[in-house]
């Protein structure tokens, strides 16, 4: 196991030191496909994703994905050290993707190859690592998934500290346009589209939705963008955009918000996406259970992740806080990927035998 922890630091410390922006994971993509290659794991490449199967898959079984993401954000301009320096002080592993989701992908990775060789186990062991993640693109998790044949269920490596992600909230982003006509301001002319914009505003931040869930609590709408069609101060604009950001509890579905929106809202709109719905897995699945057994807590997430993406039971589970995520000088604890290992290691073995 002690060589598993050293090995799964080590990769990580590789992967912080080359960047991987979304759409630009080619280079960490060759990194974790010469590590499986090292571990002699044949391993297959779909765009930027990376998968493999267990040593003797066999197809008439269920199948467990472990998934997690080599893409990063990029870093902030509140960084003090090289984001691309893997440093360590102090028990930490410094470095951008140190916690979101790096941690969580080398310690799925060990986990897989723990697992690999094992024969006669009761279900598949696939693991993939997605491209994309950070900007829910399309040549991610959906590309591979098609390669990945038949999953009962997964877990889906974000960092959580260690806890059990049972739900997430749904994101839905929706563009709107408030239509006027153009005039000048002296002289009152024109029909304003700021003020028509702001109607529809003023409704949307005072309008509560009913349904309250017990993991994710309330459902939210939030005007995040406004802008007008012109620049200048004595003109009337005859436009005026704004964006509504959606998160929904399982409990609503994106068309019962789109019905609400078009009963009360006098602008036009037009989601960008439905794709990255709410997701939950029942508190009795096995997976569940096991982790109940090994004393972990479950709760709801308010964020995002490429759970949303997969149309099957899935966990998200990880080394690592959450809210360190896209911070300034971002890091992991050392003993967290440790744990993070040994965690999944007994998740899965509780599964497996």
């Amino acid at each position: 196991m002690m060589n598993l922890h050293f090995e799964a630091i080590a990769l990580l410390k590789e992967l912080i030191a080359t960047p991987s922006f979304s759409k630009e994971e080619h280079i960490t993509a060759e990194i974790l496909m010469g590590f499986l290659n090292k571990h002699q794991v044949p391993c297959t490449r779909v765009g930027n994703n990376i998968y493999a199967k267990n040593k003797f898959y066999d197809a008439e079984k269920e199948t467990i994905l472990l998934n997690s993401h080599h893409d990063t954000v990029k870093p902030n301009k509140g960084y003090t050290l090289d984001p691309f320096s893997p440093i360590e002080k102090d028990g930490k592993l410094y470095g951008l993707g140190s916690n979101d989701a790096g941690g969580c992908m080398v310690s799925l990775i060990a986990t897989f190859l723990h697992f690999y060789a094992q024969e006669n186990m009761p279900y598949n062991i696939v693991f993939a690592a997605s491209a994309e993640e950070e900007i829910s693109g399309f040549n991610g998790i959906e590309m591979v998934l098609p390669y990945l044949g038949s999953i009962q269920f997964g877990i889906v490596g974000e960092p959580t500290k260690l806890e059990m992600a049972v739900a997430e909230r749904g994101l839905m982003v929706i563009d709107c346009i408030a239509e006027g006509k153009a005039g000048h301001a002296a002289r009152n002319e024109g029909e304003n589209a700021l003020y028509k914009a702001l109607d529809d505003i003023q409704w949307i931040r005072n309008y509560q939705l009913e349904k309250k869930s017990d993991l994710l609590g309330e459902s939210r709408l939030t005007v995040t963008v406004i802008e007008t069609d012109n620049k200048q101060h004595n003109v009337v604009p005859s436009q005026c955009k704004f964006v509504i950001d959606v998160r929904v509890n399982e409990l609503y579905s994106f068309d019962e918000i789109l019905n609400i929106l078009q009963q009360h809202l006098k602008s036009q709109f037009k989601p960008r996406t439905t794709r990255m719905k709410s997701t939950s897995i029942a508190l009795d699945h096995p997976l569940v259970k096991a982790g109940i057994a090994l004393g972990k807590g479950y709760y709801g997430s308010p964020t995002t992740s490429d759970k949303a993406l997969m149309p099957f039971a899935t966990l998200k589970m990880g080394p690592g806080d959450s809210a360190r995520s896209h911070t300034a000088d971002e890091f992991i604890y050392l003993s967290e990927i440790k744990d993070g290992v040994d965690t999944y290691i007994a998740l899965v073995k509780h599964l497996v035998g």
